[in-house]
């Protein structure tokens, strides 16, 4: 099992809606999928359209009062299964900040998932924030990657979150963690701001950006306020385009290509 942290700690770039319909386009391609709901907001949640029951989340798990496999839910689509966030995982903040281990145990706790061979990808999707949930989730991840919205202002994110990740790694906490690559999100391509965007991160991450560019569509947006991913929302428009090719990419880079599922959008 391959853990992925979606993670920005600017909000508003399309974290959430890529980890839901990046999830969901590998499940459409047979990959096994647990996505995970590090955020107390719990947005991919309700975008999914569940709603969880009490006391759901991954917050007993980290207080080692609960075993992780017993948070897991359907998500109500074939391959993927997830665990929801709710609003008292605002206090695992200050729960896992006293603890000596809290940038390693949720590391723990998903590796204990990975002998079971039960997911070829576990998401996470992380906070809007450099608080204890998203340090806590790139130590427990092996790769991260980044949205990152088609305007100047995400440039210096970007340089953050990069910043981030090589103290996560120099601190021993997880030395292996990899930028797995940078999503352009919310690309308009009639706008010359949106290409120089592009250029600028190619020319610094020129292995690690993705090929494919999410675009700036109402679709995407209303898709959550129906509990719906874009591939059932919009089957047939550029929104679930755009993911369906990025979830292709994906699997190259990670030499997971399979083939479609009947049905699946290309």
């Amino acid at each position: 099992m391959n853990v992925i942290a979606i993670a920005n700690q600017k909000g508003g770039v399309g974290k959430t809606t890529t980890a839901i319909n990046l999830s969901h386009a590998l499940a459409l391609r047979g990959q096994r999928v647990l996505l995970i709901d590090l955020d107390s907001q719990a947005n991919c949640t309700s975008g999914l359209g569940i709603d969880a029951p009490p006391l759901s989340s991954i917050y007993p798990v980290l207080l080692g009062e609960a075993a992780v496999h017993e948070k897991i839910l359907p998500s109500g689509r074939e391959n993927l299964s997830f665990v929801p966030s709710e609003m008292d995982l605002a206090g695992i903040e200050i729960e896992l900040a006293r603890s000596d281990d809290h940038l390693t145990r949720l590391r723990g706790i998903l590796q204990g998932l990975k002998p079971n061979d039960l997911f070829e990808y576990c998401i996470l999707d992380t906070p809007p924030s450099l608080g204890v949930l998203m340090t806590a989730a790139l130590a427990a991840a092996d790769e991260i990657l980044i949205p990152l919205q088609c305007e100047w202002f995400g440039l210096e994110g970007l340089a953050k979150i990069v910043g981030v990740l090589d103290e996560i790694r120099s601190s021993g906490a997880n030395p292996g963690l990899t930028l797995e690559g940078i999503v352009m999100t919310m690309y308009d391509g009639r706008t010359l701001l949106s290409r120089q965007v592009v250029e600028e991160v190619s020319n610094y991450f020129p292995d690690e950006i993705y090929h494919n560019v999410i675009p700036r569509t109402i679709r995407l947006g209303e898709a959550p306020s129906h509990g719906k991913t874009i591939f059932e929302h919009d089957p047939a428009g550029i929104g679930s385009s755009a993911y369906g090719k990025l979830a292709d990419e994906f699997l190259t880079r990670h030499s997971r290509v399979g083939p479609l599922l009947a049905g699946t959008p290309k």
